[in-house]
């Protein structure tokens, strides 16, 4: 507004100086309309570079101003697009969540507990471990027998009917190579420590007898 002002005042300033010198008398000489028409050019010439002036600040103002509204603009759409992005990663850490506590739900649901007898020399044993000796004496072993199993499986798996080994793939208990051959026993055999237990003993048996024989393999040649 006060460059406007100023353009408009530059021009009113021309008038008046041209008015002044006319009523004043300014112009001397035989030739005095020569002399008023070179003002009065001079006048209009100092107006139309005040003009040109102005239009250019009205010009380079116009550009500022719509440089800044497109770098806001710009930035608008960075910070929607950073919060998009934000959003998305929620929704996916969310899923990925939702997808495992699902999974884990349904593994809890597809484990089956073992319902079998549990003789009081299993007692002192808890979790696959008491199974474990429950269904080695139902199988025929003496309990003597259950601290070399004890020892095997401990060094194979913890008794984690649900452990894996990447390197081998082998799986479970027992740890079977492949998981699969556990199926032989029952479908459950992914999440049944008694399915794995059995064939677990199965395998025993037929190779080394009892599990005290495959304990001495296992400790003589570091698997069994």
């Amino acid at each position: 507004m006060s460059r406007l002002w100023s353009r408009f005042g530059a021009r009113t300033a021309a008038v008046a100086l041209l008015s002044v010198g006319v009523a004043g008398g300014f112009y001397l000489g035989e030739d005095r309309q020569t002399q008023q028409q070179g003002l009065t050019a001079q006048v209009g010439l100092q107006v139309d570079r005040a003009e040109y002036a102005y239009q250019r600040d009205r010009q380079a103002d116009h550009r500022l101003d719509s440089a800044k509204q497109r770098a806001a603009e710009y930035q608008a759409k960075l910070r929607a697009a950073e919060a998009a992005k934000e959003a998305a990663q929620r929704a996916k850490e969310a899923e990925a969540a939702a997808a495992s506590r699902k999974k884990a739900r349904e593994a809890a649901a597809a484990t089956k507990p073992y319902d079998g007898p549990i003789p009081s020399s299993c007692e002192e044993y808890s979790g696959n471990r008491k199974i474990g000796c429950a269904i080695m004496l139902d199988e025929g072993f003496g309990i003597d027998q259950f601290p070399c199993l004890d020892k095997l499986w401990t060094k194979e798996s913890g008794w984690n009917h649900k452990a894996y080994n990447e390197s081998s793939g082998a799986y479970g208990i027992p740890q079977a190579l492949p998981g699969s051959k556990m199926g032989s026993v029952a479908d459950d055999w992914k999440t049944n420590p008694a399915t794995q237990i059995k064939w677990g003993l199965g395998y025993i048996e037929g190779r080394y007898d009892d599990p005290c024989g495959a304990w001495q393999h296992s400790q003589s040649s570091g698997w069994y």
